[in-house]
């Protein structure tokens, strides 16, 4: 079994376009979340979304552009952030031991654009021949691997809110078994109100229209539900010995990758599942519950979910459980990217040796409260990471960062 390497990241998302914007964020607590008056005009209960702020589009042809959309700009955007930064030069990139495993769950627009266009016109010609791969959930994964020119692996994982921690999981398999010696991984997430009404009929959205940025509160007494966000998160994975060799600048290494079910419910998560997932990691990267000096929770400041899961890190962690935010505080919940984009905020932390903060967190209930939150910032070193998704369905993951 071959260790992995991390050597680049990038992101795009609501507190920031590029590592440098989101770290800034990170370490001040900063919200990305806005109040969308389209919503609430459409009947939307809950009209709060994560906004992406001064996206530039990246240079591309109109012929390459047309298949692509909004969410695969931006993970082209991110992946470029993440090649440049691991230093990996087109010849490898290219190469047939390089493979490309993207999260996603869904291509909502581009669905409902087809349908549309087909009940105006009462023909399917006006709808093109670029929207087919568009609508496809590995519209993200099939765009990139044309413009990178990757010949190894190439496939999508859907997950629903695991998507893009089992795409990295995967992607960390292949690497420990010796089938890719390298793979550009990751997630993606559209923000649109058509991908989310669905979620809005179900009540799970915040209705805290009058303070945005304090909506999304995980773990908090006073959390009424999620806000919906997205963008795009990629990471290079590397075996690690051959990283070193070229002189890559490793950013971490990925310990252990675990997955779990629970088996139980579509909607509301068991926490034993997660508990097990958790536990199965720490087995797997052979580091002790003492040894973990953060935990990236799920935490999507739904009453039912971050309840079921402070109650696993409790009972797995007990009473000396390690410092616990959720990054969604700040983002919002960044759905089939969130694991994803989980290992590019934990890089940056341990890279800048600090934790971010659980911002909203002012009211503690009774099962929080056993668990350590990190309200604010601190400032620490850190060398183990255990990062959790969890998603509907009850599917898990967990990857653990040495770092």
């Amino acid at each position: 079994m071959y260790d992995v390497a991390i050597t680049g990241i990038g992101i795009v998302s609501s507190i920031g376009i590029g590592t440098r914007e989101v770290v800034n964020s990170l370490c001040n607590g900063k919200s990305g979340i806005q109040f969308d008056p389209q919503r609430l005009e459409l009947g939307f209960r809950g009209a709060l979304t994560g906004v992406i702020k001064n996206y530039q589009m990246p240079e591309l042809s109109r012929k390459k552009r047309k298949t692509m959309t909004e969410f695969t700009l931006h993970a082209y955007t991110a992946v470029l952030e993440a090649i440049e930064m691991s230093g990996l030069s087109q010849e490898e990139i290219a190469s047939e031991r390089t493979g490309l495993i993207i999260g996603n769950d869904s291509s909502t627009l581009a669905n409902v654009s087809q349908v549309d266009i087909t009940r105006e016109q009462k023909s399917t010609l006006p709808i093109g021949t670029s929207k087919v791969f568009q609508a496809l959930n590995s519209t993200t994964t099939m765009n990139l691997n044309t413009l990178l020119g990757n010949k190894g692996a190439s496939w999508t994982i859907s997950g629903a809110c695991s998507s893009g921690g089992h795409a990295i999981g995967q992607a960390c398999d292949l690497i420990a078994l010796g089938r890719q010696d390298r793979v550009i991984c990751g997630g993606v997430q559209e923000i649109n109100w058509e991908s989310v009404c669905s979620f809005d009929a179900t009540n799970a959205f915040s209705i805290r229209h009058d303070q945005p940025e304090r909506a999304s509160r995980p773990f908090d007494a006073d959390r009424d539900g999620l806000v919906p966000s997205g963008g795009a998160a990629m990471v290079i994975l590397e075996q690690y010995d051959m990283a070193k060799k070229r002189g890559a600048n490793i950013l971490g290494r990925v310990r252990a990758y675990a997955f779990s079910s629970d088996g139980s419910d579509l909607a509301v998560p068991s926490g034993e599942g997660l508990e097990r997932c958790m536990r199965e990691c720490l087995n797997r990267g052979t580091v002790r519950p003492d040894q973990v000096d953060y935990i990236s929770a799920h935490g999507t400041s739904t009453p039912v979910g971050d309840a079921a899961e402070a109650q696993a890190i409790y009972n797995l962690f007990g009473s000396k459980s390690p410092w616990v935010s959720s990054i969604k505080s700040m983002t919002g919940h960044e759905m089939w990217m969130s694991g994803a984009s989980q290992v590019v905020y934990g890089t940056l932390m341990a890279e800048k040796r600090f934790i971010a903060p659980n911002i909203n967190f002012k009211k503690q209930e009774p099962t929080a409260a056993k668990i350590n939150i990190a309200a604010q910032a601190i400032e620490t070193k850190l060398k183990y990471i255990l990062l959790n998704s969890a998603g509907f369905g009850g599917t898990n993951s967990c990857l653990l960062l040495e770092v």
